[in-house]
């Protein structure tokens, strides 16, 4: 294997793959990155054997090949390199780079002990641009559990419907759920599908938004694929709860607030809220929604803001930090609140009245 390529071009193909690479691992050739020098492109890829990750780089090769490299160094090495092409080559087990008057050697391992990619058949994929699945997962991955207890939940539910698509994430006490009209190429297989969301940010990380996606599925496996790289991973198994009975239908209480003045309200709120609760008081009247915080040994803090609401006066308590990456999402400048009493979800949606788009939180019982 014999090739060059620019240092900018060597960095950024090691940027996408790295993230594919775990930090420990009893398999040491996962600990690698694949070199697979190809006609006048350089195919990098790494794997933690939940998620695969491959990109291609132009590179001037001289001579094909493959080998794995150590991926840690490999990484540290670019960055050091000055700004002048880089050569590689291989000597048996050894793998020789030369940038400018520097040069190191690395001890790879061959190509064969890499894990083979899953095999998934793209002649029945669909389409979607980049940019329509990066805004499914933006608005949704945040709401995903990180407990182990409920393994199901560290996934994010995507369901294949033949004219529309939807992706759903929920811990159990907050939850995320968007749609999109299905506007590619193909039609998706009615499925539902539970993806890691490590895997998803991946999707979002390494594709530009108006790159077309080829998605293609297997019973245990899904893979993305643009025209110079690719992310597959595995999925979870099991099914996914009922989301829609959580879903409050008959909340008759409504409120419309601007929402960056709500965000910053309550993360004035958040400075003074419990470090284990977060909670956050929130009084509802006409014309005006009212914050409080009281946390024994520390202190109090109030707030207030003007608000669009008619109604019985409700108090309720949330979680601070539940409201504020609710509202980092929202895509509208005023934000829609439904309440049906204290105890009650309450659901946040675009105060525009777009229905795609919708959120929820369970309360926090509040202290007298």
């Amino acid at each position: 294997m014999k090739f060059s390529l620019s240092r900018e071009a060597l960095q950024k193909g090691l940027g996408a793959v790295a993230s594919a690479i775990p930090t420990r691992t009893t398999l040491p050739v996962l600990s690698n990155i694949l070199m697979k020098a190809e006609d006048g492109v350089i195919q990098l890829s790494g794997t933690d054997l939940d998620i695969w990750v491959s990109v291609k780089v132009a590179a001037d090769v001289s001579e094909t090949g493959a080998m794995t490299v150590p991926a840690k160094k490999l990484l540290e090495i670019s960055r050091v390199l000055e700004d002048a092409p880089v050569k590689f080559s291989t000597d048996g087990a050894q793998v020789e780079i030369e940038c400018g008057r520097s040069k190191f050697k690395l001890y790879g391992l061959a190509d064969d002990e890499f894990p083979a990619f899953p095999e998934l058949d793209f002649s029945e994929s669909w389409k979607m641009t980049a940019g329509d699945l990066q805004t499914l997962i933006e608005r949704t991955s945040f709401a995903v559990s990180t407990e182990e207890s409920r393994p199901i939940l560290n996934g994010v539910l995507w369901q294949l419907r033949a004219e529309e698509t939807l992706m759903v994430a929920t811990n159990g006490h907050r939850l995320a759920k968007m749609k999109q009209s299905v506007n590619g190429g193909g039609t998706p297989p009615e499925a539902d599908l539970i993806i890691p969301p490590k895997a998803l940010h991946q999707v979002q990380k390494l594709y530009p938004a108006d790159a077309e996606l080829e998605i293609a599925r297997s019973d245990n496996y899904l893979g993305f694929r643009s025209e110079d790289r690719v992310v597959f991973t595995r999925l979870i198994e099991g099914p996914y709860p009922n989301y829609d009975q959580v879903i409050p239908k008959d909340n008759d209480k409504e409120a419309v607030v601007n929402r960056a003045a709500l965000e910053g309200a309550v993360r004035r709120m958040a400075v003074v809220a419990s470090d284990q609760t977060h909670r956050v008081r929130l009084r509802f009247e006409e014309g005006a929604l009212k914050f409080r915080v009281q946390t024994p040994d520390l202190g109090e803090a109030e707030d207030e803001l003007p608000l669009d609401y008619q109604g019985e006066t409700l108090e309720i308590g949330f979680n601070a930090n539940y409201l504020l990456e609710i509202l980092r999402y929202m895509p509208d400048e005023d934000v829609r609140m439904t309440f049906k009493a204290p105890e009650r979800a309450a659901t946040f949606s675009p105060a525009s009245g777009d229905p795609e788009y919708l959120c929820l939180v369970m309360p926090l019982r509040l202290l007298d």
